[in-house]
């Protein structure tokens, strides 16, 4: 199983597999069919509140990655992640953020997640 995080402003690669977008909004600026996105499950994303809370400042990366999880946990955010982790089960997947330091955001927390 691979689980890679990419911007989605990069060109589509052939070993991405299938390409999910982790964002809850469309990113700014990008057709979607340039974007070659096959999959946009909107309630896996961060929760409105809880994505502004950590763009401004509010607290850490890591509490932010407890909040987060936790906001994974409701039943309809639960049951999507395991369809992408099914979808990794059976080869690649490529999570898909606008966000400038990939390493940094919501990705990553779904990307461990994925990996464990």
């Amino acid at each position: 199983m691979s689980v890679r995080i990419r911007r989605v402003y990069e060109a589509p690669e052939p070993e991405d597999g299938v390409r999910v977008l982790v964002d809850r909004l469309w990113p700014r600026g990008l057709a979607k069919d340039a974007a070659r996105v096959d999959e946009w499950p909107k309630a896996i994303t961060p929760s409105t509140e809880l994505r502004r809370w950590y763009h401004a400042g509010e607290g850490s990366y890591e509490e932010f990655a407890d909040r987060y999880e936790a906001e994974l946990a409701a039943p309809e955010a639960a049951e999507l992640l395991d369809h992408v982790r099914e979808l990794a089960g059976k080869g690649d997947v490529t999570l898909l953020t606008s966000s400038k330091s990939p390493e940094q955001s919501h990705a990553a927390v779904l990307a461990r997640l994925l990996r464990a």
